[in-house]
């Protein structure tokens, strides 16, 4: 049995930002709230495994980090993916907020 490659690991504040987001969509929408977590955590898996697959952005991010956008969810993951090291999920921001300063470019 060929074993998987482990999931990307949620920082605290990714973690935080995940469960307010699932929280708020869930008011109205429980189906779509749980739809929402299931995509990140199959990101993560994604992610993972093919570390290198985010697009990078330098323009949004001072910091060598990778996005991979969730379209139907309008959400962004931002993580660092380190050579030998399992990738890590910095950020989950939703794509109407402003990016580069929530990430720090503008300053």
């Amino acid at each position: 049995m060929e074993r998987s490659a482990p999931r990307a690991r949620l920082t605290p504040r990714a973690q935080r930002e995940l469960t307010e987001a699932v929280r708020w969509i869930a008011q109205e929408q429980p189906a779509a709230a749980r739809a929402l977590r299931d995509a990140v955590l199959g990101a993560a898996e994604r992610i993972g495994r093919h570390p290198e697959s985010g697009a990078v952005r330098e323009d949004l991010a001072p910091l060598p980090v990778r996005f991979v956008a969730l379209p139907r969810f309008r959400y962004v993951i931002v993580y660092e993916a380190r050579p030998q090291e399992r990738p890590v999920i910095l950020r989950i921001v939703h794509g109407a907020m402003d990016l580069p300063e929530v990430l720090g470019r503008r300053g």
